[in-house]
């Protein structure tokens, strides 16, 4: 490739130099304004004055402070989040129409409903095995009270879990 001629040289060297000075003179005016921003007290973004080189920001004690930094450049903006949707679906989530919703909660609750008779009966079950806490000791246990101290509070322990999830399942038909 063929280097420009010596006097072409020396105009694209003047052109980027004069390029640079532009540069650096804006990269020099937001260091000023940032630099003006601290010493005011700014704790949000200055923002400039409508038609003039007057800036203005808010302090930390609630206070607007102004001040004057010539060919200053406002610095961009963040990106804005983009708009929360409001509460509720979005418009684009699938609508169910009212007798096949009717016909699913109808469904569960026959679910419900069944899983409470299958817990009241096993709930009955564990409080005939518990008898009031003295059931009779199996002919292994006779001789090992450990043994039957261990079964009567598995006994206990099935009673309490059949009870609770039968409060529970009735806790949730009720709200249906």
């Amino acid at each position: 490739m063929d280097r420009p001629p010596p006097r072409l040289r020396a105009r694209l060297a003047c052109i980027a130099v004069a390029l640079g000075a532009c540069a650096s003179a804006a990269g020099a005016a937001q260091a000023s304004l940032a630099q003006s921003a601290k010493e005011s007290g700014c704790v949000d973004k200055p923002v400039r004055m409508v038609g003039s080189s007057m800036w203005k920001c808010l302090t930390a004690s609630g206070a607007q402070a102004f001040f004057n930094v010539p060919d200053a450049v406002e610095p961009p903006a963040p990106p804005k989040a983009p708009p929360k949707s409001p509460a509720g679906a979005p418009a684009s989530f699938p609508k169910v129409d009212a007798g096949t919703q009717k016909s699913r909660d109808d469904l569960r609750r026959k679910v419900l409903a069944d899983e409470l008779a299958s817990e009241e009966r096993l709930l009955a079950e564990a409080k005939t095995q518990w008898a009031d806490g003295a059931p009779p000791p199996l002919p292994e246990e006779k001789a090992d009270a450990q043994r039957y101290a261990e079964r009567i509070a598995r006994l206990r322990q099935a009673l309490q879990l059949h009870q609770r999830n039968v409060d529970a399942l009735k806790r949730e038909l009720a709200l249906r």
